[in-house]
């Protein structure tokens, strides 16, 4: 059955729905030996010849999925153009392409998933799954009780209200501790809703995604994700899962 493009090349493996129509628009992509920059162009997999940068796609094998403390000073991205450590340095042993799910800023550091899986990372990133994201973030100064009141009911940045968001103080002092939970995922979100009421953030780290919490796993190691874990996300998700626990 046709698909869109953007999604052939994530279900590839290749890259992220969004790197993918990137790609698309930057002439990078063709189909049966014609290029096409059109988002809305569709293809099936296995019956089209499709290839991004001259290389043929083959569907993978076996979907991968990781998770990783992603340290402070590298980039959520398998490239990168300025030469910064990216997560791809990190995946030593790793011999199956994955990308990340989402992003976490470059001063950022935390749980982090990686996979090949498009329709998984899809599902995670989208707001209507409501996937919670938990964050502790060490800040320059204290919300009033009115403030934090604010930011729970969500901020307006850039023009757009954010979504409500979770906020619970974890530790009383003068650079104090927060708690923060949110279902969306705007870029450099916790710290320009901060900045909103002229505090700033000094770090910031992500202890959990929905169910799964970063436990052990110290900054730049990864571990792959267990089959109840791959389950129990698709189960929240309603993705279809291949196998049962």
């Amino acid at each position: 059955m046709p698909e869109r493009l953007q999604k052939i090349i994530s279900s590839a493996g290749i890259a992220s729905r969004r790197k993918a129509e990137q790609l698309i628009v930057e002439g990078r992509v063709t189909v049966n030996g014609k290029i096409v920059t059109e988002l809305g162009t569709k293809a099936e997999f296995g019956v089209d010849h499709i290839k991004v940068d001259g290389k043929l796609l083959h569907p993978p094998q076996e979907f991968h999925y990781i998770a990783m403390n992603k340290p402070v000073g590298v980039v959520t991205t398998m490239s990168d153009p300025e030469g910064r450590p990216t997560v791809a340095d990190l995946l030593r042993g790793v011999k199956q392409r994955v990308y990340p799910v989402g992003r976490l800023d470059y001063n950022s550091e935390g749980l982090l998933l990686l996979t090949n899986d498009g329709d998984f990372a899809k599902a995670v990133m989208a707001a209507k799954s409501e996937l919670v994201k938990t964050y502790v973030v060490k800040v320059t100064a204290s919300l009033t009780l009115e403030q934090e009141e604010q930011f729970r009911r969500g901020v307006y940045l850039s023009g757009k209200k954010t979504a409500p968001a979770g906020l619970k103080k974890l530790k009383h002092a003068i650079n104090p501790w927060y708690e923060v939970q949110l279902v969306e995922g705007r870029q450099n979100q916790i710290r320009m809703m901060f900045r909103s009421f002229g505090v700033l953030v000094e770090k910031l780290k992500r202890v959990k995604i929905g169910f799964l919490e970063l436990g052990p796993l110290r900054p730049r190691e990864f571990r792959p994700l267990t089959p109840k874990e791959v389950a129990r996300f698709c189960r929240i998700l309603h993705l279809k899962i291949a196998e049962d626990e």
